[in-house]
């Protein structure tokens, strides 16, 4: 059985987790591409200052570690404040540069310590703000980097700074917060092991807190949230569901997406970690709702906690449909991202590995016309989870719903696919055609009529696609490929074989043995006989 496989679950005839699936801590799954990581997990505060005269005296980060520069370390150590200030704004800056800061120089020089020193300056603002930005860009970097900022003691001196009557300095340490604990599980469970959480979660309710303070705390957040190996205490993070519940209904748009992400890691995971989220009031039908925002960035969000959420247990994923996600589901498959395409035929493809009741609302809803119009046009990976969704469906399904899905061309669309060269993709389609195949055996032959769905496979050439599979270098294709062909399509085989003439010492004879003693033998028409008879030339 496929590893893909393996990610299902369901009470019906096959293995109890071959139906519905899970996301695994993998590059190649959505959650964990690297384009994800690089936009959520970490961020680096950028200068807005590109235009002040002072950042002339630094021009790149040769000139500041060149010898001709260490006048300016030699003011970060210095007693005067205004130099402290000055060496400091010029290192942030430096540390501000895009796309690649000297974050390893700046540490080499010995002054993240220093850094550190200047956070407990309560009299001085202004060196709080500019020492936490530069360690806030330092911790934005290698987990190696990261953790000079954690050795040092920041993760200790930023929680304190969230109490900061100077908004800057809070912001920034906020933002801090977010970059440690995104590096990994392990620095996530030490910035969660400060009880900073409910600060956090007390500026977000705050109705006068600032917007650029909501964005980044909501971040910082969904940061405390992620991670699987291990996932956060929930404990700890489930206090925060009813605040990530409000944030869903925020007018700005990267509030809503990052509180999005955050209710997708939480959900991330196995049925227990799931619950708690179905059960906070308004928490799914406000990710529901967020399905039909303007942004794609948003319903990505959105539609990744949906989709963890249906695949939890019959009853989790009642809790969504009954939100009346499918219409909205539905309007995404048509949608002008190709990525959400996917994520929404992933997100149905885990419905209609549900329950018959589950698959009906499916079927109600009329999204199988527009799955099975994905097949051959959309793209590889869209074209795959189409097909789970399908064959999910003829998997679980009633004898009427797979006729309905019959009867809306799967047959042809699945057998297409058997010419392909992911071999999972041909598994997914093998497994559709045999669920639609043994119907067909007991609707029509054990009723004495041909398969009409075997007929069909035949007349879309399917049944010289599975016989190619036959030597496909994959033991499991070649196996269900055979045992198809003998079981659907081997009666008209046999009869050739059974009728085939064999070469005696005379002429050619008929093997009839087992049939009708009053059939009719070519050349001998009107004999009863039963035996071998000559063949007539």
């Amino acid at each position: 059985m496929s590893n893909r496989q393996l990610r299902y679950k369901n009470k019906g005839a096959y293995d109890a987790q071959e139906l519905r699936r899970r996301r695994e801590e993998e590059g190649i799954q959505l959650r964990k591409q690297k384009w994800e990581e690089n936009l959520h997990k970490k961020r680096i505060m950028q200068g807005n200052d590109e235009g002040n005269d002072d950042l002339n005296m630094v021009q790149d980060d040769e000139d500041i570690m060149s010898s001709n520069k260490v006048p300016i370390l030699e003011k970060i150590y210095s007693d005067n404040i205004q130099e402290q200030l000055e060496a400091t704004q010029q290192y942030r800056r430096l540390l501000s540069q895009e796309p690649n800061p000297p974050i390893e120089q700046v540490i080499n020089l010995g002054i993240v310590p220093r850094f550190i020193q200047f956070l407990d300056q309560e009299d001085d603002s202004m060196l709080q703000f500019e020492a936490a930005w530069a360690l806030t860009n330092i911790a934005s970097g290698t987990t190696e980097q990261t953790r000079v900022v954690i050795a040092a003691g920041g993760i200790s001196r930023f929680v304190k700074l969230l109490q900061s009557p100077n908004q800057d300095v809070k912001e920034q340490s906020v933002w801090a917060l977010g970059n440690i604990a995104g590096d990994s599980p392990e620095c996530r469970d030490l910035v969660l092991n400060t009880n900073c959480l409910p600060t956090i979660l007390e500026i977000l309710m705050n109705p006068k807190t600032r917007l650029s303070m909501q964005r980044n705390s909501t971040w910082a957040l969904s940061n405390l949230c992620r991670g699987k190996d291990p996932p956060p205490s929930p404990e700890k993070v489930n206090a925060c569901l009813g605040v990530l519940t409000a944030l869903t209904c925020n007018e700005d748009a990267d509030v809503v997406t990052d509180a999005c992400w955050a209710l997708s890691y939480l959900s991330d995971g196995l049925n227990e970690r799931i619950q708690p989220l179905v059960e906070c009031p308004g928490l799914v039908s406000g990710l529901v709702r967020v399905l039909a925002h303007a942004k794609p960035s948003v319903v990505s969000a959105a539609l990744r906690a949906v989709g963890n959420i249906v695949t939890g247990d019959d009853s989790q994923t009642q809790a969504v449909i009954d939100q009346s996600a499918l219409p909205l589901l539905r309007s995404l498959l048509n949608h002008s991202k190709e990525a959400i395409k996917k994520e929404a035929c992933w997100t149905i493809s885990n419905i209609t590995a549900g329950t018959k009741t589950q698959i009906q609302a499916v079927i109600d809803a009329d999204i199988v016309p527009i799955l099975i119009s994905l097949l051959p046009k959309a793209e590889f990976k869209t074209r795959k989870e189409a097909a789970w969704a399908i064959t999910n469906a003829t998997t679980g399904g009633s004898p009427e719903q797979i006729k309905y899905i019959v009867q809306q061309g799967a047959i042809p669309q699945l057998c297409n696919l058997l010419s392909v060269m992911d071999i999972k993709m041909i598994q997914v389609a093998l497994n559709g055609l045999e669920n639609i195949l043994a119907l067909g055996e007991r609707e029509f032959t054990m009723n004495g009529h041909p398969n009409y769905y075997s007929i069909k496979v035949e007349e879309c050439e399917g049944l010289d696609k599975i016989e190619l599979l036959q030597s496909h270098e994959n033991v499991n294709i070649y196996k269900k490929s055979l045992a198809l062909i003998e079981k659907y399509f081997g009666s008209e085989d046999d009869d050739i074989e059974t009728f085939a003439p064999s070469a005696g010492d005379q002429a050619f004879n008929f093997n009839t043995e087992g049939q009708d003693n009053n059939m009719m033998v070519a050349g001998n028409q009107g004999s009863n006989n039963p035996g071998n008879v000559p063949f007539q030339f």
